[in-house]
């Protein structure tokens, strides 16, 4: 693994990361926050967690997930899928997904999706048809999820280039290829408006308002590259309608942007920038800010090294923009936080996103999503959510290295550490390489041994020793994701790689997919407050040890 250095100024901060750590920011310095280690070198690492330290209360800003494809909502496995999503969380897992506005009979595809919620008859007359958008709410609503209402995109009959519309993209074809005539801006402004207020309001009817008051509205999504064809200013403006017409519809709403991509590009950053001054100066209503964070995964020497530096440097960037702002206090969603950039773009076409299927993308993510934590406490920012863009593919091959859940209705490694991270509770305690949380009678530590390199290696050795602990005896379960454990993958390979599964196959896959333990509870003794506990980690495994007391 090459080292790297990132500096990055902002008028209030200097944060530097080498090798994807965080060292120094704003004159204090910090621990390692990761277990990340060169491919085949592993050190011992020792954890120490003091129970009387505990922070402020833990935010399940992992609770989110998103995608391009909002017909596969009321689909077979994603239902299936949204059950087990809404399960994981102690508090309402948001959901976001692209194509709300979209004209379609709402024939699914990958990166596409539509509700034919606007139409106009023979004579240009407005058509208003909210069954498909309704369905895609409704099946959130019955699970306890919420939306977070992206605001797009433009229907044809709105759109300044309606031809082409409709896109037939698939990997292997050219990316660009998906950007038509919904990418563009409204013909009229005053219908589009319009159009919002009425969904807004038909939405407030049938689900309540009480209910829709916790929603959240987002307004588009990268509009600073093809998904919005206008200009910066056009965008200020659609943003404008969109915002005045959504608090007409129900003051209590909502709503926020620009939903940019990640800002360590300087273009991307200036439009986060731009945002936030337009909003200051035209006072218009902004309830919370979004941006992107993508990594940058290549394959090197035959196999898959991830690169977290890109996306840890949009979420300091973003961090850092923000808290020079006048909206330094606002909510903060980072509405798509992945490895990288497409989840539709299987491994065929991408070799560099094998790690899907795999441990690496699990461990990958509990250790960045810790580290994201962790940025946003240094920046004393509030992060409220971070969207995995990652759901299902309905109709695909088994294990086709999509960045999904789920595959055919089995989990993949990645959605057990989410259901790690959902069985924490009560406040955050600092814990140097992992990450911990504790509430009047648990203990929760997540540790992982996450690796760049996609390599074989040796175990890491470590131990977590724990202080203060208010009770003489504790009851220990150890949950565990590793190449025998939660991972229907290596389950599914030792089948012999099945595309037809037996009814009997499927149902072992779908066990071997649910999170387990490593070994049964074990009733440890409290010495003096103090208990250590030795861990041993395959290469990218992530173990959850869970005290109760």
């Amino acid at each position: 693994m090459r080292p790297f250095l990132a500096i990055i100024k902002s008028a209030s901060s200097l944060l530097v990361l080498v090798n994807g750590s965080l060292l120094f920011l704003a004159g204090i310095f910090l621990p390692h926050l990761t277990m990340a280690q060169p491919a085949g070198q592993t050190q011992p690492a020792a954890i120490s967690i003091d129970y009387a330290v505990q922070g402020k209360p833990l935010n399940p800003f992992w609770a989110y997930f998103g995608y391009d494809e909002p017909n596969y909502t009321y689909m077979h496995d994603g239902k299936k899928l949204l059950t087990e999503l809404s399960a994981l969380s102690p508090t309402p897992v948001y959901v976001r997904c692209h194509n709300l506005l979209t004209t379609g009979d709402g024939t699914p595809a990958l990166k596409w999706g539509s509700t034919n919620a606007y139409t106009e008859d023979a004579n240009g007359n407005p058509v208003y048809d909210w069954h498909i958008v309704d369905s895609i709410f409704d099946t959130y609503i019955q699970r306890g999820m919420k939306p977070l209402a992206e605001i797009g995109f433009m229907p044809e009959a709105l759109s300044t280039h309606p031809e082409p519309y409709r896109h037939h993209w698939k990997p292997g074809v050219r990316y660009d290829s998906i950007y038509t005539g919904w990418a563009w801006p409204p013909r009229n402004y005053s219908r589009w408006a319009t159009l919002i207020e009425k969904w807004v309001r038909h939405c407030v009817q049938r689900y309540g308002e009480k209910e829709v008051a916790t929603w959240l509205w987002e307004v588009w999504n990268e509009p600073n590259i093809s998904y919005w064809k206008g200009t910066e200013q056009e965008y200020f403006r659609l943003y404008d309608t969109t915002a005045a017409a959504v608090k007409r519809a129900f003051p209590s709403a909502r709503i926020g942007g620009p939903a940019t991509t990640g800002p360590s590009w300087d273009k991307a950053a200036r439009w986060l920038r731009d945002f936030l001054d337009q909003c200051a100066q035209t006072n218009t209503p902004l309830d919370f800010i979004s941006f992107h964070a993508k990594g940058s995964p290549k394959v090197v020497e035959g196999h898959v090294r991830m690169n977290r530096k890109p996306q840890l440097s949009d979420v300091s960037n973003g961090f850092a923009i923000v808290k020079a702002s006048p909206y330094k206090n606002l909510p903060i969603y980072i509405t798509e936080c992945d490895p990288e950039g497409c989840a539709a773009c299987g491994m065929a076409t991408n070799p560099e996103n094998a790690y899907r299927n795999s441990t690496m993308y699990s461990s990958y993510t509990a250790a960045s999503f810790a580290l994201i934590a962790d940025l946003a406490d240094s920046f004393q920012v509030n992060l409220a959510g971070a969207i995995s863009w990652s759901f299902e593919f309905e109709g695909q091959k088994w294990f086709d290295g999509f960045r999904d859940l789920a595959t055919n209705g089995v989990d993949k490694p990645v959605l057990n550490v989410f259901r790690m991270f959902g069985m924490m509770r009560g406040n955050r305690i600092p814990a140097g390489n992992a990450f911990a949380a504790a509430d009047q009678h648990s203990l929760s530590v997540m540790v992982w041994n996450y690796t760049d390199d996609d390599l074989p290696g040796e175990p890491l050795m470590t131990s977590i020793t724990l202080t203060h602990l208010p009770a003489k005896k504790v009851k220990v379960t150890h949950y565990r994701i590793d190449g025998s454990h939660s991972n229907a993958y290596e389950v599914w390979k030792k089948m012999g790689s099945p595309q037809n599964p037996t009814p009997a196959q499927y149902r072992q896959l779908e066990a071997a997919g649910h999170l387990q333990q490593l070994d049964a509870p074990q009733l440890l003794t409290v010495t003096n407050g103090a208990l250590t506990i030795p861990v041993t980690l395959p290469r990218q495994a992530v173990s959850l040890i869970k005290l109760a007391f």
